[in-house]
């Protein structure tokens, strides 16, 4: 920026100041990158003090082709505009601009203008830039979030975890959001310039981009590439042969720089949980407050009836377009809603994954919580459909032999539980579940239910099963790669014996419902004595599931009982998610800055047969970008395999590192080390000395 034949010699952006009291030092230290509604100082060097009556003039510019221009204004005027005030110190001029807390987020390119008093321009600089983001600390801005608890784990935390497995088993994986990692944030900005609005209509895009319902909505649309230029491709059954396993993700920043290095093209691939960490990425690093949440079985509901309906067949696949996940993950922002009536404001579900359209997109959301809580579902966005993920009905049907349907069961106790997201307190879960239901069974629960909407019409044929059976399914937690039994009881509580027929079906299935294979059937006339119980006990061998369980290690159990003269059958569902096992990770000696540090990581083959193809994925905000190390030959069964890497760590903090095992048969074992960097002080003694 340096002219020595002009008057304006210099134009210095002071980007370490500004950087750090804008809290996005992190981001970068040699670019300016403010946040809105929070003045920040630029100097101007001038060969001397300005002449008389000339003065110096801000211009603002946005979009490729100049799409959008702005005029800084001299003095404080209206709250929605910029302006600036100055400082002359001889041959100095120190600009301090002003943006209004609503101000468009992006890349702003400044020219500084010399202007003669009869307002013609002198002399322009005009080749500076900087980037403006959202700026939850600055109370007018519409993401303003009271806490700096909050804050720091909502927006500057780079280090997550994802909940998983299912409501009666939750485990956790570690994710490395990464947004303040090298180029993440221009990668941002790539992901919004490439949406379906911008590429319609640029100068509209950008003037939106004030707004952090746009922004979310767009990005919701644009973590998924249905039908656009998105940054990820769903896939949710094997093969992945093409691309990357769901499981073998560790974080964000792969993802987004795999897209935009590949001239925005779709990485393969993504489930909900890649889908939501990317989104929460981007938003964080926007300056909007987000967080990942997990619902616990959660509904999609296809036709919007608030019911999910299973017609159940023990002779062959059963099909729904309706379904019920083990878990399904999200994302809530925070943001003020001017758009909705007034108790709208606060956490907003957003959802990435590709399920349904929305406004002819795949995308969903920003929903209040609020809405969702108290059946509000008139509200944009998305509402009916994110109610019935927290509160469908499941219910179970048999087709008759003469072509009628039979309700078997309703649940309206299931769907909706634990609902968890990590905790700005440690690496532990809090459960939200009252933020978007009242509790389970409550008047008040199911009068918010009636409220939004009504529900399924009861058959002629559904009268209840009789009392006197209970059916029960009882199961260990297993490891992977171990044998185990699972025990189906049948009590009777009346009086008399009664006959049975009991049917029962394992089948392997992914975290999303859809079936992978049968791994098990069995149907026994059976007599169970009054106030007595009966138990069927199936054993389960690896080598057997083995060969249909799906990367998600879950075996779905159902048992049907049908007493003879009673008209309608009980059934009983479990599902059995097998346990992996653990890395082991263990970083050496103490972590300074810019000094190299070294890992060990350790794995068992705890399987009953041998693994080839082994590979260490590893990864860490602020320590070392995502790094291969291949194994090779043969893990034999309870061979312990170790590896050694070297890295030097970029930035000072808390840092995680992640690390990935993955081989042909066992997949996604993950392990995590916490590593404190710290920066090395020279004593002052040595500083005296080399100064003498």
């Amino acid at each position: 920026m340096a002219n020595h034949n002009s008057f304006i010699v210099d134009v210095d952006l002071r980007s370490h100041e500004n950087n750090l009291a804008h809290r996005t030092r992190e981001i970068d230290r040699e670019r300016l990158i403010v946040r809105r509604g929070q003045p920040f100082s630029i100097s101007v060097q001038c060969l001397d003090s300005l002449p008389p009556k000339h003065q110096l003039e801000l211009v603002l510019h946005l979009g490729k082709r100049d799409d959008v221009v702005i005029k800084v204004q001299r003095e404080q005027g209206a709250r929605d505009r910029w302006w600036f005030n100055q400082q002359a110190a001889q041959s100095e001029i120190l600009m301090t601009l002003h943006s209004p807390a609503d101000a468009i987020i992006g890349h702003y390119r400044l020219a500084v203008l010399l202007m003669s008093p009869d307002g013609r321009i002198m002399e322009k600089v005009d080749e500076i830039s900087f980037h403006l983001l959202f700026n939850p600390w600055c109370k007018d801005d519409a993401v303003y979030l009271p806490d700096e608890r909050l804050l720091q784990e909502y927006i500057m935390n780079e280090d997550g975890v994802i909940f998983m497995g299912s409501w009666d088993y939750i485990k956790s994986i570690p994710w490395n959001y990464g947004q303040f990692e090298d180029f993440v944030m221009d990668i941002c900005f790539e992901v919004l310039d490439n949406s379906k609005e911008a590429l319609k209509n640029s100068k509209r895009d950008i003037e939106s981009r004030s707004d952090p319902v746009y922004i979310s909505r767009m990005i919701t649309a644009m973590v998924n590439a249905n039908g656009d230029r998105g940054v990820l491709i769903g896939r949710w059954k094997s093969p992945y042969l093409d691309g990357v396993a769901p499981n073998r993700w560790t974080g964000s920043v792969p993802i987004l720089r795999q897209w935009s290095k590949a001239g925005i093209r779709a990485v393969k691939y993504g489930q909900c949980w890649v889908f939501a960490g990317v989104a929460c990425t981007v938003l964080r690093c926007l300056g909007i407050p987000t967080r990942l949440i997990t619902n616990f079985t959660s509904a999609h509901d296809v036709d919007g009836n608030l019911s999910i309906d299973f017609v159940e067949d023990f002779e062959s696949r059963e099909e729904s377009k309706d379904s019920s996940w083990n878990f399904h993950c999200w994302i809530e922002s925070w943001m003020r809603r001017d758009d909705l009536p007034k108790g709208n404001d606060g956490w907003q579900v957003l959802d990435p994954t590709p399920q349904e359209l929305s406004d002819g997109e795949f995308c969903c959301g920003p929903c209040p919580v609020s809405a969702i809580k108290e059946g509000n579902l008139g509200v944009k966005y998305d509402a009916p459909f994110i109610f019935a993920e927290v509160n469908a009905d499941i219910i179970h049907w048999r087709v008759l032999p003469g072509g009628q349907r039979q309700k078997i069961s309703v649940d309206q106790r299931t769907v909706g539980r634990n609902i968890s997201t990590k905790s700005i307190y440690g690496d532990i879960r809090e459960d939200v579940t009252l933020l978007y239901k009242y509790p389970e069974g409550s008047a008040k629960e199911r009068e918010v239910y009636e409220k939004a909407g009504r529900r399924v019409t009861q058959p002629a044929n559904g009268s209840a099963a009789s009392p006197q059976l209970n059916l029960l399914i009882k199961h260990p937690s297993p490891m992977f790669g171990t044998d185990f039994d699972v025990i189906v009881e049948v009590k009777n509580e009346g009086s008399d014996d009664a006959n049975v027929l009991l049917t029962v079906r394992a089948v392997a299935v992914t975290y999303n419902s859809l079936h992978q294979g049968e791994c098990q059937r069995q149907m026994n006339n059976v007599t169970v004595a009054a106030r007595s119980a009966h138990k069927e006990v199936l054993r389960f061998r690896y080598e057997d599931y083995a060969k249909c369980v799906s990367e998600h290690h879950l075996i779905r159990v159902k048992a049907l009982a049908e007493a003879r003269g009673d008209s309608v059958p009980i059934m009983a569902v479990a599902d059995i998610p097998l346990s992996m096992p653990e890395l082991q990770v263990q970083v050496l000696g103490k972590a300074f800055v810019w000094e190299q540090l070294t890992a060990y990581v350790s794995f068992t083959n705890p399987l009953p047969v041998p693994l080839t193809g082994g590979v260490f994925t590893l990864e860490g905000a602020g320590l070392l970008s995502d790094t291969q190390i291949f194994v090779d030959g043969v893990i034999s069964p309870g061979q312990k395999v170790s590896v050694k890497i070297s890295f030097i760590p970029m930035r000072t903090g808390i840092r995680k590192l992640l690390v990935d095992f993955d081989s042909d048969r066992l997949k996604d074992v993950k392990g995590v080390a916490t590593v404190v960097v710290n920066k090395r002080y020279r004593k002052m003694t040595s500083l005296l000395s080399d100064n003498f």
